[in-house]
């Protein structure tokens, strides 16, 4: 049932008249008032132009991408490559699709406030990327609000993200295999020799920081499994071995001269993308550490400066670029859904120079 004006004046005890000059910004309206009336907005998830829905061209020419850092290449890399794919022929008018990138921060409220602004704007398409938040009030409200948006003729992409749950939403996924990079990576270290390993993981409540700790932690496992219990003591209390931070050089810094303190004999540290292995390496540095003569390091996501470092970073490639592109002709129509509306990308693990058998 469409919310109307009139609806959200009634919930916000005034009169049609005073909800659109709220809206519209054209009159003006005592502040209480005006918050009133925007708390019955977003209680009723009232849409701007609602009648326009029934219009066969109920959509605009907006497409939305969500990230949560525009300044993490990470993130600047997919949306560039999705902007790259969104432009030229087949908007309503002919011309081209106008991107908006909106910048989370890390925020769940501000990711459904963003959604909630392009479902007013009747954006054509909405691309969310990066890694989702594990909290199950917030993962039922964005798959509601994915949900209405979809309903409402929008298209829903996930680029980095895993598939919504318990969601009736039509939404196309592509989804990292982080779980599988974490795994190899590890392995290639243990195959080097190494038996204490650090991690510096990423924010304890996001799927990505879950899934990369979960193939480190496997590949661990597996090792210490296939040894009978033997030669690799070093890495069963991964608790103390692992530090959890935000994906920033200051956190992977932190991180790893915490790191240092637990375990002075680590040989080898991995981080949870490459540029918290920037930060672990100056840590290192600092410390009169040579990388990899006394300690090995690794990344994830094979970020453009990764093979610029010095030395070179061992790290996981994701396909960042490739992925974004294909979100943005998704996000189009320009091509299909993957069967099942799920693909998973392949992480390809890149050594280099960071990382060396222990030399103690």
């Amino acid at each position: 049932m469409t919310v109307t004006l009139a609806d959200v004046a009634a919930r916000a005890q005034v009169s049609p008249a005073t909800v659109s000059r709220v809206l519209n910004g054209n009159y003006p309206v005592a502040a209480a008032t005006r918050e009133r009336v925007l708390r019955a907005v977003n209680d009723l998830d009232y849409v701007l132009n609602g009648p326009a829905s029934s219009l066969a061209a109920a959509t605009s020419d907006l497409v939305g991408i969500l990230v949560n850092d525009i300044a993490d290449p990470f993130f600047g890399i997919m949306a560039g490559a999705v902007q790259s794919e969104i432009g030229g022929p087949g908007g309503r008018a002919g011309g081209e699709r106008m991107a908006v990138v909106c910048n989370t921060g890390g925020s769940p409220e501000r990711e459904l406030t963003y959604l909630t602004l392009l479902q007013r704007q009747r954006a054509a398409a909405v691309v969310l990327t990066g890694g989702a938040l594990e909290d199950p009030a917030h993962a039922a409200a964005m798959s509601a609000k994915l949900a209405r948006l979809a309903d409402a003729g929008t298209r829903i992409v996930l680029c980095g993200r895993p598939p919504l749950e318990d969601s009736d939403a039509a939404v196309a996924t592509l989804t990292f295999d982080n779980r599988n990079g974490g795994r190899r990576l590890t392995e290639h270290l243990l195959t080097l020799g190494h038996r204490r390993i650090g991690y510096v993981a990423g924010p304890l409540e996001r799927t990505t920081t879950r899934h990369r700790l979960e193939g480190h932690r496997d590949a661990l496992a597996a090792s210490t499994t296939g040894a009978g219990g033997n030669g690799n003591a070093g890495n069963t209390d991964q608790d103390e071995l692992t530090v959890h931070g935000p994906y920033t050089r200051r956190s992977g810094y932190e991180a790893t001269l915490e790191l240092l303190r637990r375990a002075p004999d680590l040989t080898a540290i991995v981080a949870a993308n490459d540029t918290v292995a920037l930060g672990a390496s100056a840590a290192l540095r600092e410390r009169g550490l040579r990388i990899p003569e006394d300690i090995s390091v690794a990344g994830f996501d094979d970020l453009p400066f990764s093979v610029d470092a010095v030395p070179a970073l061992t790290t996981v490639r994701l396909p960042l670029h490739e992925a974004g592109a294909r979100a943005g002709r998704l996000a189009t129509g320009a091509e299909e859904a993957p069967p099942g509306g799920v693909a998973t990308i392949a992480a390809e693990l890149m050594v280099r120079g960071s990382t060396a058998p222990p030399c103690r």
